[in-house]
């Protein structure tokens, strides 16, 4: 028996690191030199600088901002250009939008912010040319960007259309020669060699770096003041959340066998303007449609806020919820499984939580209309875990 043959690695997309045809590996620094990470190490250790030498090249990574913060797929752009890049090359983050994050921790070693443009306004032309502004400024090698509907896909299309640059779309593979994307109704991969812009599919690249970048920010002007543009933006429509698909809904508060008054909670997420999830207890105990439930036999999400109210959290609803930003959960339980998952965990009940939320977002909402400031805004009793 030949135990020679090679076996295809099943989990793609992947990279190509020196060690081979694999995802990313966190011990892969950009310069190809493995640094052993001990097993059983603190997870808060200090993360050593990808490189301290002196730029002689630059991969650039242009990505829009959702309220000051990058998106997984942001970051996944960003962690493929650190690890592509050798120690004497800079990875160097274009920002459209304000930026509140890390750069460095993400492992850009200088960014540049434009906080004019912002990803809920159409503005293709300026942001093609300050683009275009920044390629002239840094002369990268490479551009990186996410394949995102968001923006960014769009914005590196018109870029390389302009500019008559070489591009590949939802690349899956890569490594310093070569790109691939999936074809043929993904029964195929085509590649070609590394092209001058660089579109990622989701999930293509592990953004979670074993190594730090500078993260110096950019201060000189580069982009033009100039704002003409041959569109116009009309706005951005609004729509009643409940109307929102949950796999397209931004904010989500889902309801548990914890709930038992569903009209607060449902007046609730009215009030916040939030998309209405439930766990599969709720949904077969007929308080909510088959359509809300979230978890692995429901719906998968992506919301960047989403508040669980009475949910235990199953192993099945967490992975409902594991592609979602900010998760918040109001359990009386401070040790359910979903207080692990969580970013914030309220210990209090949940039918007082919700009407001290739905109180104090009426309040707001009150003071907001009246162009007041909101005094004495109801408190939530209970511990933050």
């Amino acid at each position: 028996m030949n135990n020679d043959i090679k076996r295809i690695d099943p989990r793609r997309p992947f990279i190509v690191t020196s060690a081979g045809l694999k995802r990313i590996t966190l011990g892969e620094i950009g310069n190809g030199v493995t640094q052993d990470f001990a097993h059983g190490g603190h997870k808060d250790a200090v993360k050593p600088r990808r490189t301290t030498k002196a730029a002689r090249k630059a991969l650039l990574v242009a990505a829009h901002t959702d309220r000051g913060s990058l998106d997984d797929h942001s970051r996944q752009a960003l962690a493929a250009a650190a690890l592509l890049a050798d120690d004497e090359t800079e990875v160097i983050l274009i920002v459209f939008g304000e930026f509140k994050d890390d750069a460095a921790a993400f492992g850009a070693d200088r960014y540049l912010e434009l906080p004019q443009f912002d990803r809920r306004n159409f503005a293709p032309d300026e942001e093609v040319r300050a683009l275009t502004a920044c390629v002239s400024a840094f002369a990268p090698v490479h551009i990186f960007m996410p394949d995102s509907a968001t923006g960014d896909g769009d914005l590196g299309r018109r870029y390389a259309a302009r500019a008559d640059a070489s591009i590949a779309t939802q690349v899956v593979e890569l490594d310093h020669a070569h790109v691939a994307s999936y074809a043929h109704a993904g029964r195929a991969m085509a590649s070609r060699e590394l092209p001058d812009v660089v579109l990622l599919a989701v999930n293509a690249v592990e953004a979670k770096l074993p190594f730090v970048g500078a993260g110096d920010a950019i201060t000189e002007s580069i982009v033009p003041a100039e704002r003409t543009s041959a569109y116009v933006d009309l706005g951005i429509e609004e729509m009643d959340a409940a109307q929102v698909a949950l796999e397209e809904a931004d904010f989500i508060v889902s309801a548990g066998n914890g709930v038992s008054d569903i009209a607060a909670f449902e007046s609730l997420a009215s009030t916040l303007g939030a998309a209405i999830g439930a766990s599969r207890v709720a949904v077969d105990d007929g308080k909510f449609t088959r359509d809300k439930q979230i978890g692995a036999t429901g719906k998968t999400v992506e919301a960047s806020v989403y508040i669980a109210f009475g949910i235990s959290g199953a192993v099945q609803h967490l992975q409902g919820i594991k592609d979602c930003r900010h998760v918040i959960a109001v359990n009386l339980d401070a040790s359910a499984p979903i207080a692990k998952r969580a970013n914030l965990t309220i210990v209090a009940d949940t039918h007082e939580t919700i009407k001290a939320l739905s109180d104090a977002a009426a309040a707001a909402r009150a003071a907001r209309a009246n162009g007041s400031i909101v005094q004495n805004t109801p408190v939530i009793e209970g511990v933050a875990a």
